[in-house]
């Protein structure tokens, strides 16, 4: 059976996308030279401009036409990463400015604090009781002027209330998390993280500027020091297209 006149303009599009054709920032051809070229009507290429951005590949502008995506640097993320905040450093670095291989002062953390109780979930992260008083801190981390992640984490409020770590002026803390820990005493012996992928909710698209059609990854993560659990982050939600996720295992 053959297929839809609109897919196999997607599929032709697509293609010239992946050789270079159509290298990113460059325009596609317009829906009527598209629509002439094809034999078809501009409702039909609509439709296949609509595949591809739906994939991710292509973005609409007003007044600009459709244009190829630019795809954003890679980060790599791997475990040994928290080292970096464990570890002196001849300057202040966490493990995101690391990851972004960005200096200090190209480092941005928007963040907002408030205290609330822990639910049936974070209660059962934390090995808690529901209810257990809880700082929660939200962090867009930036990069080179660019929202690169979100983050929502929390921490025992018996353990932070009225230190430093509750400070939202003290932000950003070099060592991050882990500083912060080792700074109450506490320092994290431990990293669990789980990893999941899903669409972005419209709230986090805009944040972190996506463009249509990419989905998210996203890292709950649990620090222990000891058998203590210490820290709960639910979640660091990153754009699938900006980041690679490196583990290894020593067997």
């Amino acid at each position: 059976m053959p297929k839809p006149a609109y897919i196999r303009i997607a599929d032709e599009l697509r293609k010239g996308i992946r050789d270079g054709t159509y290298p990113p920032g460059s325009r596609l051809p317009t829906l009527a030279a598209l629509a002439g070229a094809h034999g078809v009507s501009d409702i039909v290429v609509r439709q296949a401009v609509a595949v591809l951005r739906a994939e991710g590949l292509v973005e609409t502008r007003r007044g600009g036409g459709t244009v190829v995506r630019i795809r954003p640097p890679v980060r790599r993320m791997a475990m040994e990463r928290y080292r970096v905040e464990t570890a002196p450093r001849p300057e202040p670095a966490t493990s995101f400015t690391h990851d972004q291989r960005i200096g200090w002062h190209e480092y941005r953390l928007d963040r907002a604090y408030d205290r609330v109780d822990a639910d049936a979930e974070l209660a059962a992260l934390f090995l808690l009781p529901v209810g257990t008083g809880l700082l929660r801190r939200r962090f867009v981390f930036w990069a080179r002027g660019e929202p690169q992640q979100i983050s929502v984490n929390y921490l025992p409020w018996d353990l932070v209330g009225g230190t430093p770590v509750a400070d939202p002026d003290r932000e950003p803390w070099p060592g991050g998390t882990p500083a912060q820990l080792a700074y109450l005493g506490h320092p994290p012996t431990r990293v669990e993280e789980s990893v999941r992928a899903r669409m972005p909710d419209p709230e986090e698209a805009g944040t972190l500027r996506m463009s249509e059609g990419v989905p998210v990854i996203t890292v709950t993560r649990r620090m222990f020091s000891g058998e203590h659990v210490l820290e709960v982050c639910r979640d660091i939600v990153i754009p699938a297209d900006r980041v690679v996720l490196d583990y290894s295992l020593d067997l």
